[in-house]
């Protein structure tokens, strides 16, 4: 354990009075101050569960509507485990990181299969489903059966860092094994639900990422960081990686009145969605990115088609890539149609509607829509 880590264990750590006081203090907040989430007026974990996936590296705000709509889609894990993947990712569309829903959907066929479709409640048989880590098996346990179980998680990571002084990078193995101690030792003997939900509000609303709100903080004289004016140097996060900027297109390919649309395979981004035809750009000047555009369309969908005109153009965020998407639209040369291998669907404009498509494909399908009204 580096300097900084065992400094921090001089602080006034679990056990005793300062644990005692940690758990009064915040559960009497949490019950004054907490927000009136959809998830926190049930004890169903299967509902537990969906919220504490969608939350995943996505806002509240954002995850609320989201979820109303999946649970009256979804209303049980038999009728999750039961749809089409097709209907998961079009419910989830515009969450991204859709990896998260085809787990859940797999979870679901799982806890059907091998536990009769009664959500297991210990913290192991929980960690063991697709797409459920440590952290999210304690959240949904502990919330829905105030099991005893700690969490980690990005607000909380912050908050334990400064009620400790810890200055070290939290994201390291050290930090990490150090900051699950403490979670685990500031557990109380019971409330553990509600009392995580607290770590989580209080992470949230309180102890921002800037700025925190030290003086409307229940716990703020047990904090070793505002004691000792730390408060914006921890936690200490590592250096932003670089983003990367791409050039893509995407091509709109006609016949007659219907358009082509591929289904894409488990080992590419947005696995399981369907889209437009896409790949990188390579050419600078007009001339070369024509004939790019018509062999790449022919390497990847196997099609002849006439020169692509362009429509628009979509910048948006993936990971760390910055990705300038041209889209073209274009029409296929004769009625001989030899489509390469994969899963392909022509389909009506109207019919988009019911396809799952990732965000860059649902705004060329909005503008299709808008183009076919206004005709």
């Amino acid at each position: 354990m580096t300097k900084t880590a065992q400094d921090a264990l001089t602080a006034p750590l679990p056990g005793g009075p300062w644990k005692q006081s940690l758990a009064v203090r915040l559960l009497a907040w949490f019950s004054r101050h907490k927000r009136d989430l959809p998830w926190r007026r049930t004890s169903d974990p299967y509902q537990i569960w969906i919220s504490e996936i969608m939350l995943q590296q996505t806002q509240v705000a954002t995850v609320i509507p989201y979820f109303e709509r999946f649970i009256v889609s979804f209303p049980t894990v038999a009728a999750l485990a039961q749809a089409d993947e097709s209907e998961v990712l079009r419910q989830w569309e515009g969450l991204g990181y859709y990896r998260r829903a085809r787990q859940l959907h797999r979870a679901a066929q799982v806890i059907v299969e091998l536990h009769g479709g009664v959500f297991p409640r210990s913290l192991d048989e929980v960690g063991k489903l697709p797409g459920i880590g440590r952290y999210t098996a304690g959240a949904i346990t502990s919330i829905a059966f105030d099991a005893r179980a700690p969490i980690v998680e990005a607000n909380t990571v912050r908050l334990f860092s400064r009620l400790i002084g810890y200055r070290d990078d939290p994201t390291s193995t050290a930090g990490r094994r150090l900051l699950w101690q403490v979670a685990e030792a500031v557990l109380p003997a019971r409330d553990c639900g509600a009392f995580n939900s607290a770590l989580m509000e209080l992470g949230s609303q309180v102890c921002t990422p800037r700025n925190p709100d030290c003086e409307h903080c229940p716990v703020s004289m047990l904090c070793v960081a505002r004691k000792r004016g730390l408060q914006d140097q921890i936690p200490r996060m590592p250096s932003k990686v670089a983003s990367e900027a791409v050039r893509e297109a995407a091509v709109i390919v006609w016949r007659k009145k219907t358009i082509l649309l591929r289904r894409r395979e488990a080992s590419e981004r947005w696995a399981g969605l369907w889209d437009f035809l896409r790949f990188p750009l390579a050419a600078l000047s007009s001339a070369a990115l024509g004939q790019e555009l018509l062999d790449k369309v022919q390497l990847h969908s196997g099609l002849a088609v006439q020169p692509p005109q362009r429509i628009a153009t979509i910048k948006h965020g993936v990971t760390r890539f910055r990705i300038t998407l041209d889209c073209y639209t274009t029409r296929v040369n004769g009625e001989k149609i030899r489509l390469a291998a994969g899963e392909w669907r022509w389909v009506r404009v109207e019919e988009l509607d019911e396809y799952p498509l990732s965000m860059t494909g649902r705004k060329l399908s909005r503008l299709l829509l808008a183009e076919q009204a206004a005709k």
